[in-house]
């Protein structure tokens, strides 16, 4: 019962109801606070229309007192009131709960503020007064009868009872302010539980209070559990009881009120009935709340597990983003181990080269020195002779010596600087670009059951995304298998969620499935769903010797936009001198199958062409022009079979108005027969038939048909006889 404490304390002090009453617009409020709230307005503005009691009026009109401003438009609760108390400045208070509430227009004195209101004892209710709803700040103007013209809400009240008499383990003071002190004492005639300070300063044992029956406070909680039920009196008329239900006025009423005229011309009932019949409403609209209630905790059980999935599933995506970063710090230093490896190997080539030209250059410059030296010994000498016989030599090993120091000798082999320079950039723009992208397959897509069907040899699934799924989806698969259990394989890949395959087997069932898309891969498949094609309408052991009775109309959405339609997509004509295609809204691809064609009106001897055709067939040229088509086309007197504009077989016999052309498809022996008024026309037309085929037909302006389906296959013709020609004769 905790989750009803909200709904048992008043808006304004935040305590439980005490006396609580109903204001017009169906909200509560207590009768001590009511009072404290009172705004007096001028005379001059407080228009009569909208004066009201506490009779229950429903159809108040606010508009009026809306239009008085009597709260700011730009505050959200409880505006100054200015010009309508005594200072526009006044600030307003909030109570426990946050309602902005205004303080007394008449100060209370500060002794008496908690004493509860005794029946004469309050000061009579200014004119013109006004009371705000602090729920839904709608102001009304009150009466001469003040706040008595509000009813009582007993029921509220005897809730509020009963919830402190179940909450409250030891009774508490209801006067203290702050933190409510253990009750010593109850009054029973003031019906309230008072601590020892709260009785000496509020109900002192002197005056009138002198002769109030103070009880322990058990004693009290029981006497309140027993006192008699009290009876609801009328607020107009407080001496009779209501009895009465004004079902126009939506408030109880008493016989005086009924006499007096005021809702003498209103529906009224007996109050008993009335009460049992909103009692029994009541339990109606909980029922339905209770489902919602129901529905919302096992969401909420839902949204706490989704809190420890997602705390899992964050630890579990923390822990492999970890690892990844990881990986990659680790890669980088492999790499970096390699470049440091190869600056070294640079390095110590450096080294070598210098060193090897430094300890090369100390040879020679050894050398060198050694013969200057040698040199300049040599010419301290006084022998002419002497130095004669050897002078050429040394000038000639000089002149050597210096040419071993040429151009490039003193010249570095190798400079300082290193000539690597490390391109890092890529690299640092790849990793301020690192972030997270869909890796996760698309989940397995939800069948909308309401919305697959079958119908005739045709069959569509709508499917869509699981709720609050947010992985990107590229496109669909749907699987289909071939009707006799055998392995599925795909009809349609796509991003549409809505798909129509035609061309199945009559009478058989197939296993459909669908599974989502997206760059990182493919998803799960959906839950198999199973479909069942049309029934034939004879029985299975017929089949084979009698043919499949299917049902089907002219396609609107696959015929050229010249053709006519009528009788439920049944009749067609043209409005085009041009011949124009039209086909069936259902393929075959087994089976036998036969279908009619009566002409409606012929004129001027054109030549339609009735047949079977491809789904992709040319719709804007005679049926059979093209390789996707096999027809007859006939005239008044002969007729002619046509595939891929190639003419054959003409035959003598046309049509007229009133005429059927018949259609005999044979998936037995893959062949096509046409007849006219019942009588084959020509030989076999076409054979080696495979696959899926529309019923199909071309016609002009001066040609209208219709359509007949679900024939069975003629008398005369038995699948699976060598000619049916010999068994026609």
């Amino acid at each position: 019962m905790d989750e009803m404490d909200e709904e048992l304390k008043c808006p304004v002090c935040g305590s439980f109801y005490r006396e609580p009453i109903i204001l017009p617009c169906s909200h509560n409020i207590c009768l001590a606070c009511a009072r404290n709230i009172l705004v007096q307005t001028p005379d001059a503005e407080s228009p009569q229309s909208s004066r009201a009691s506490g009779s229950g009026v429903s159809d108040y009109d606010y508009l009026d007192l809306d239009k008085m401003s009597l709260y700011s438009e730009a505050d959200s609760g409880y505006g100054s009131y200015g010009g309508f108390v005594s200072a526009p400045t006044t600030p307003c208070q909030k109570s426990p709960n946050g309602v902005r509430v205004f303080p007394p227009t008449v100060p209370q004195p500060q002794p008496q503020q908690h004493l509860l209101p005794q029946p004469g004892s309050l000061p009579p209710i200014p004119r013109n007064s006004c009371i705000t709803c602090p729920q839904c700040h709608r102001s009304l103007i009150l009466d001469e009868r003040g706040l008595r013209g509000f009813p009582k809400n007993r029921v509220l009240e005897g809730v509020v009872d009963r919830y402190q008499q179940s909450k409250a383990a030891a009774l508490k003071c209801q006067l203290c302010e702050k933190s409510p002190k253990e009750a010593t004492v109850m009054c029973e005639q003031c019906d309230v539980f008072y601590c020892d300070p709260c009785r000496l300063r509020c109900h002192p044992p002197r005056g009138p209070l002198a002769k109030h029956r103070l009880v322990p406070p058990a004693q009290g909680r029981i006497s309140r559990r027993t006192s008699p039920r009290k009876i609801s009196t009328c607020t107009e008329h407080e001496l009779e009881n209501l009895s009465m239900y004004c079902v126009q006025c939506k408030t109880p009423v008493c016989y005086q009120c009924l006499e007096e005229g005021k809702h003498g011309t209103h529906e009224v009932k007996a109050l008993g009935a009335m009460w049992k019949l909103h009692k029994g409403q009541l339990s109606q609209a909980l029922n339905g709340l209770s489902d919602r209630a129901t529905e919302a905790k096992e969401f909420l059980v839902q949204l706490r597990n989704m809190v420890q999935h997602i705390q899992e599933n964050g630890v579990e995506f923390e822990a492999c983003l970890v690892a990844q970063c990881d990986a990659l710090i680790d890669a980088l230093n492999r790499r970096k181990a390699q470049l440091l490896s190869q600056v070294n190997k640079e390095h110590e080539h450096k080294l070598k080269v210098v060193r090897d030209q430094i300890s090369h250059c100390t040879v020679k410059l050894r050398q060198t020195t050694g013969l200057m030296e040698y040199c300049l010994e040599v010419i301290k000498e006084n022998d002419p002779s002497g130095f004669l016989q050897i002078s050429d030599a040394l000038i000639r090993r000089v002149h050597m010596t210096e040419g071993q120091w040429g151009k490039g000798t003193l010249t570095p082999r190798m400079t300082s600087d290193f000539d690597l320079t490390l391109d890092s950039g890529p690299l640092l723009q790849t990793i301020h670009q690192l972030d997270f992208v869909q890796m996760k397959v698309p989940a397995a897509p939800m069948l909308q059951l309401e919305e697959c069907c079958t119908q005739n040899n045709s069959a569509t699934l709508s499917w869509k995304q699981p709720p609050l799924s947010t992985i990107a989806v590229e496109g669909y698969i749907l699987e289909l298998d071939d009707g006799n259990g055998g392995p599925f394989r795909e009809v349609y890949v796509g991003t549409e969620t809505i798909c129509t395959v035609d061309g199945l087997h009559f009478n058989s069932t197939y296993k459909s499935r669908v599974k989502a898309f997206n760059g990182s891969g493919v998803g799960q498949y959906s839950k198999t769903l199973i479909m069942q094609t049309s029934e034939t309408g004879i029985p299975p052991c017929d089949i084979q010797s009698i043919g499949t009775v299917a049902w089907f109309t002219f396609d609107p959405a696959s015929a050229h936009p010249d053709i006519i339609f009528s009788n439920d997509n049944l009749t067609v004509t043209c409005n085009s001198y041009d011949d124009r295609v039209v086909m069936g809204n259902s393929s075959f691809s087994r089976g036998v199958h036969y279908w009619e064609m009566t002409v409606d009106r012929y004129d001027n001897h054109p030549d339609p062409a009735f047949g079977i055709a491809r789904g992709d067939v040319l719709k804007d040229v005679m049926l059979g022009k093209d390789d996707k088509a096999w027809a007859m086309y006939v005239d008044n007197n002969r007729s002619w079979f046509m595939h891929n504009n190639s003419h054959t077989n003409r035959t003598d016999g046309g049509i007229a108005k009133g005429a059927t052309i018949g259609v005999l498809l044979d998936f037995t022996r893959g062949i096509l027969i046409f007849l006219i008024n019942d009588e084959q026309q020509g030989p076999v037309a076409f054979e080696g038939l495979e696959g899926a085929y529309y019923p199909a037909i071309s016609l002009n302006r001066n040609v209208q048909v219709t359509l007949h389906t679900g024939l069975p296959i003629p008398d005369f013709y038995t699948p699976g006889e060598a000619d049916p020609t010999t068994s026609m004769c």
